[in-house]
């Protein structure tokens, strides 16, 4: 159980247990009013209750494939103060893009990213964290059909794979809105990037994210963006 400022998470049975980069996506995403938001890939749950938590008036879905996470995720949201506007979806969201025809503002997702490498011996692990390119294309063509004109896709990927997936955003006409570079240390490499692509072609935004300001401890920056989640912040 890990317990948050406004809720808590229960990880039995998930094989993403939660982790800096489904915090961070949720912590650092920007938005003003959004109403409807698709967290694909939920797991946990996490994402979800973190949006839910900053905006107060959006309904949130979260879609997991894992049969086991959707029951962990269904019970983390029927435990929290945000059940009337969360919901967990069991299946892939393509199938709940069918199903489901209402534009949304934001489809946010910290998605499975290891492409081409070697998959694990855990059936359960494998979908959590492999996947190849069909699924960003897929999840690309998702949202050029679901997200309203001013809607946007997050996701959080590792520099390769987020290369990867800008290539492929060209074919369904996105752009890259804005990129957050994340680091464990000032003088580490670049692990993950944040990004925003939007239907509407705007000026880019590049940050840097420093987790990290010495060994075992957090940034000024890190507590900043989770101390109205994190308990000891």
């Amino acid at each position: 159980m890990f317990r948050f400022k406004q809720f808590s998470v229960d990880q039995t049975d998930c094989a993403m247990k939660i982790n800096t980069d489904g915090v961070l996506l949720a912590a650092l995403l920007v938005s003003e009013t959004p109403k409807r938001i698709i967290d694909i890939g939920t797991g946990t749950g996490v994402i979800a209750l973190m949006l839910a938590q900053r905006f107060e008036n959006a309904a949130l879905t979260g879609i997991e494939l894992d049969e086991k996470a959707v029951k962990t995720a269904k019970k983390n949201f029927s435990e929290s103060s945000f059940l009337s506007r969360v919901e967990a979806y069991s299946g892939p969201f393509q199938s709940y893009f069918v199903a489901e025809q209402e534009p949304v503002d934001l489809i946010v997702s910290n998605p499975p990213f290891f492409i081409d490498a070697l998959k694990s011996p855990n059936k359960q692990k494998e979908i959590a964290k492999h996947a190849d390119m069909s699924f960003f294309d897929d999840l690309l063509l998702a949202a050029k059909t679901f997200l309203k004109q001013s809607g946007e896709l997050w996701l959080i990927l590792p520099p390769d794979t987020a290369q990867k997936v800008l290539i492929a955003a060209e074919k369904f006409d996105f752009h890259l809105h804005l990129m957050i570079r994340l680091k464990s240390f000032e003088s580490s490499q670049e692990h993950r990037h944040i990004i925003s692509l939007s239907k509407q072609k705007r000026q880019v935004h590049e940050t840097q994210f420093v987790i990290y300001s010495g060994p075992g401890q957090y940034s000024a920056q890190y507590r900043e963006a989770l101390k109205d989640f994190f308990i000891n912040f």
